[in-house]
């Protein structure tokens, strides 16, 4: 059974995102993103205007006039979540905790998707494989992978992204476009995301929050791992100390931008207590304007 806080929750995301996907992303994704190819349509005469190389030869030559093959973009897509679950997403300093963003952005992609009568597909993961949701379309089954993302109680604390992209290879048959929500706190993960994008249309969406960058100065704070469950004091009002994790997380966020660089990957930034809308679109705009070219 769900709590009532946790169903006002749903019933929030749900308003929120619908409405979104109606006013700021309707047709965005769908210019964004390609079906999986041209599907033939039919044969027939050919007209003025139509390109010469569009002719079919043999039917032109058996029916003494020119005809040409007309095909359509088989539009359908497979959109799959795959979203981590990890301790460390269970953390926010914005009013509002990271797992709780990845809902509100996969509840929009899934909406986007089904509007777009596409299927949706939801992949949750920590250190192993909590839960795979299949494929389908419909408002209902969004609501579902919503529900799951908030509800799911995960078995492990850890994170391996490995894992999940390697998981994904296996299950997905067909080439399918997967949004990664993670903040990418783990190693490891680069080969295998290299192997996933040979295959499937990979997009990264790294949820972060402002204080894993950098640490206000309040004082002696203990902190808790949530991935490891190991406990540390340190002592913020030290300017040695707030500029060492500083570095540590500059050099970290460096390391996962370059990975991305190298790969040809555009990834999405999003932070807790920011909008999320305008780096989407900004995204999608993207996305469209080099597909046009």
């Amino acid at each position: 059974m769900l709590s009532a806080e946790l169903l006002k929750k749903i019933k929030r995301i749900e308003i929120r995102t619908s409405h979104l996907v109606s006013e700021a992303l309707a047709g965005q994704f769908k210019s964004a993103f390609r079906g999986r190819g041209m599907e033939f349509e039919e044969v027939r005469p050919y007209q003025f205007g139509d390109d010469i190389r569009s002719i079919d030869w043999n039917v032109s030559a058996r029916v003494g006039d020119p005809h040409v093959k007309l095909f359509r973009e088989e539009r359908e897509l497979t959109v799959v979540l795959a979203v981590d679950l990890s301790g460390s997403l269970s953390f926010g300093t914005s009013a509002q905790m990271k797992r709780e963003l990845a809902a509100e952005v996969a509840a929009t992609l899934a909406f986007s998707a089904v509007r777009s009568n596409d299927k949706a597909a939801l992949l949750c993961f920590s250190d192993r494989i909590e839960r795979f949701v299949p494929p389908r379309k419909g408002s209902r089954h969004v609501l579902r992978i919503v529900r799951e993302i908030l509800s799911l109680k995960p078995q492990g604390r850890g994170t391996n992204l490995a894992l999940a992209l390697d998981e994904l290879r296996r299950v997905l048959r067909r080439r399918a476009v997967v949004f990664v929500l993670s903040d990418f706190l783990t190693e490891g993960w680069e080969k295998p995301m290299r192997l996933a994008r040979a295959r499937h249309d990979v997009i990264p969406i790294r949820i972060g929050d402002a204080r894993e960058d950098d640490l206000p100065n309040v004082g002696f704070v203990e902190f808790d791992d949530l991935e490891s469950g190991r406990r540390f004091t340190l002592d913020t009002s030290s300017r040695a100390v707030r500029e060492r994790y500083a570095s540590f997380a500059r050099d970290r966020n460096e390391r996962r931008i370059t990975a991305f660089r190298r790969m040809r990957i555009e990834p999405i930034d999003l932070t807790t207590g920011h909008d999320f809308v305008e780096p989407l679109t900004t995204y999608f705009h993207h996305r469209e304007s080099r597909r046009a070219r």
